[in-house]
């Protein structure tokens, strides 16, 4: 037995390739599954899609073993895209779990041989609730098929497992089956961004979802407002202080002329001996890019790093400052 503590012996060149060599021929083996999925789908796959969409309860998914993990995260996937949906263990259905089951619900039962004792063990009940039955299967003759309303052809050629027996290319089939119905459903349903959101409202990605510049932006008194008679220093002083790395020039009316942010102080130095001799108008930047409030702030941050800029200015249709959003404000929520 290979001493953990010493790691393994380098391979040969020769020992790499082969082992590159096998294991891009099991990706291809994944592949053809895909590919032979792909031409398989016919007028059932229309069919399943039809039950789906005019389902009024939950679509309920069962299967043993890896069927059942693939199971598990189709349920998932169909769930947070707008499709109800949840598992049902085959062997807990038969011991009292099929309670769950209503005549409003469509069941879509995985298993590639067609013959797994716990799922035809719980067709009988399901046909008698008069639910409809979408089987999943790689054996067309098998009885799941049989019994099914509507049968998807899950066959592959081969399972990328040498021994013909681990769920392999064919798990890799079913998966991908599944996210086809979801993303069709999904599609059907007009299911939105914000719709996503609001089952997702936690992490970034909820966050990527429903995070509104109007939510971190920089109001009132945090704003970093100068007028375009200040002189250059203090309006130095007025941006360190806000801390948003510009200051924001007004005219008398309160209505924005330009921004001077630290690029500009920079360029301004170099130019001028004497900065109490520089004016803002001669070196703020005219015409900053602006963002609605109620825009997504990752779009925002899109935008600031699209034009390599730091801050966005809302403002209202008169042209005043209502708030400010700085790239720091947005990264700290977690979205990038």
């Amino acid at each position: 037995m290979l001493d953990a503590s010493q790691g393994a012996e380098p391979l040969p060149p020769s020992g790499r390739d082969l082992l590159l060599s096998r294991a891009r021929g099991i990706v291809d083996i994944e592949i053809q599954a895909l590919e032979d999925l792909k031409a398989q789908m016919d007028e059932q796959f229309v069919k399943a899609i039809t039950l789906m969409e005019a389902c009024q309860g939950r679509v309920i998914i069962t299967g043993m073993g890896k069927s059942g993990l693939i199971g598990k995260k189709i349920a998932a996937t169909l769930s947070s895209t707008g499709t109800p949906s949840y598992f049902l263990h085959p062997a807990e259905g038969s011991h009292g779990d099929l309670g769950m089951l209503m005549k409003q619900d469509v069941v879509i039962a995985i298993s590639n041989s067609g013959e797994t004792p716990e799922i035809l063990g719980i067709l009988p009940l399901v046909k008698r609730f008069g639910v409809p039955l979408i089987g999943m299967t790689g054996n067309l003759q098998s009885t799941l098929a049989q019994q099914s309303d509507v049968t998807l052809n899950i066959a592959v050629r081969q399972e990328a497992c040498p021994l013909g027996l681990a769920p392999t290319a064919s798990t890799t089939a079913t998966l991908a089956l599944g996210d086809t119905l979801a993303v069709v459903l999904l599609e059907r349903r007009g299911f939105s961004e914000e719709d996503f959101a609001m089952f997702h409202p936690a992490g970034n990605l909820g966050k990527r979802l429903l995070l509104r510049v109007s939510d971190v932006m920089h109001t009132g008194d945090r704003l970093p407002l100068v007028s375009l008679q200040t002189p250059f220093l203090e309006a130095l002083m007025e941006a360190s202080r806000k801390q948003m790395g510009m200051a924001i020039v007004l005219d008398e009316q309160g209505v924005m002329q330009g921004v001077l942010t630290d690029g500009d102080v920079r360029r301004a130095l170099t130019r001028f001996s004497d900065p109490r001799s520089i004016a803002l108008a001669e070196v703020m930047t005219r015409a900053p890019k602006q963002i609605e409030p109620d825009e997504l702030a990752v779009t925002a941050l899109r935008l600031m790093e699209e034009h390599k800029i730091t801050a966005l200015i809302s403002c209202s249709p008169q042209g005043q400052p209502i708030g400010a959003v700085h790239m720091h404000d947005i990264l700290k929520t977690g979205i990038s």
